[in-house]
């Protein structure tokens, strides 16, 4: 194997601040779980969100602390990789597990009344719940945030600043996590009941951008960032062939998780359509 290869396949960075981070969510969770578990609260605690929880997290740390982080760094299409799940997958674990509730109970008394004072529906961050979670502004930010970072130059700061490419990253989940709450809509609900018909809109939408994004990667014939020409090439992979990779990832992997969202969301509308129509009929 190729000792280049080898090296940043054995480069498992520990970073410190992102293992305390992902200890610090998933210990508030465990503890919020066990207390409510204990509270006989099993239909918020289930073991099913517990697994989505801690799944979501596992993924977070194998796109920061793996190899994955250091070989974004010399191939472009893994760098779409771990894009992949730092937009996608481990945003869409956690808000399944429905979190919110879980991690209030998770902390000290004094911190979660705090908190749940800001939570009314006057609180302060109620309001920026239901601002940022609001159909047109989640995607609006979800978007922006996509396409800013794939310019060159902003692209190319990241990939040469260690403090910018954690903005990026933190950018790109903390819009993801705005981008699937209405989706999803975990507690609490700022905008109450989304009409399914709305979610298949705004994800259609969604799915379409990211095609256009993808499609502009990968048909490209100039590479768009020049930093991949500089550094030692795996695989005898060209700069060029990597970025054509890289958009067909973004690509397929964005309209494979699309593709499932709508399914769903379609499943559901005409599961409410039914019980509708039976209702009226009964």
């Amino acid at each position: 194997m190729d000792e280049t290869l080898w090296a940043i396949l054995m480069s498992w960075s520990w970073r410190s601040e992102v293992i305390l981070s992902l200890g610090l969510l998933g210990g508030i969770y465990l503890t919020g779980w066990r207390r409510l578990r204990q509270r006989r609260s099993a239909r918020v605690a289930d073991k099913r969100s517990l697994a989505l929880y801690l799944t979501g997290l596992a993924l977070l740390g194998l796109a920061l602390l793996s190899p994955i982080d250091t070989m974004a760094s010399v191939l472009f299409f893994v760098h779409m990789i771990q894009h992949t799940l730092l937009i996608m997958l481990a945003p869409i674990l956690i808000l399944l597990a429905n979190p919110f509730p879980v991690m209030l109970w998770g902390l000290p008394t004094n911190i979660r009344h705090w908190l749940g004072h800001l939570l009314t529906r006057q609180g302060p961050l109620r309001q920026f719940l239901w601002m940022s979670t609001h159909l047109p502004v989640a995607w609006a930010i979800y978007v922006v945030t996509l396409w800013s970072w794939h310019h060159p130059s902003a692209y190319q700061a990241a990939l040469r600043s260690d403090l910018v490419h954690d903005l990026e990253h933190m950018m790109f989940f903390g819009a993801s996590v705005l981008f699937w709450w209405p989706v999803i809509n975990p507690a609490p609900r700022p905008h109450g009941h989304i009409a399914y018909s709305w979610r298949i809109l705004y994800v259609a939408l969604a799915t379409l951008q990211n095609t256009v994004l993808a499609i502009l990667l990968s048909l490209t014939e100039d590479v768009l960032y020049p930093y991949y020409l500089s550094v030692p090439r795996l695989w005898q992979l060209t700069a060029s062939n990597d970025q054509t990779i890289g958009g067909v990832i973004m690509w397929s992997s964005g309209s494979m998780m699309y593709l499932i969202v709508l399914v769903v969301l379609v499943m559901m509308l005409l599961q409410t359509w039914d019980t509708h129509k039976n209702t009226a009929g009964g």
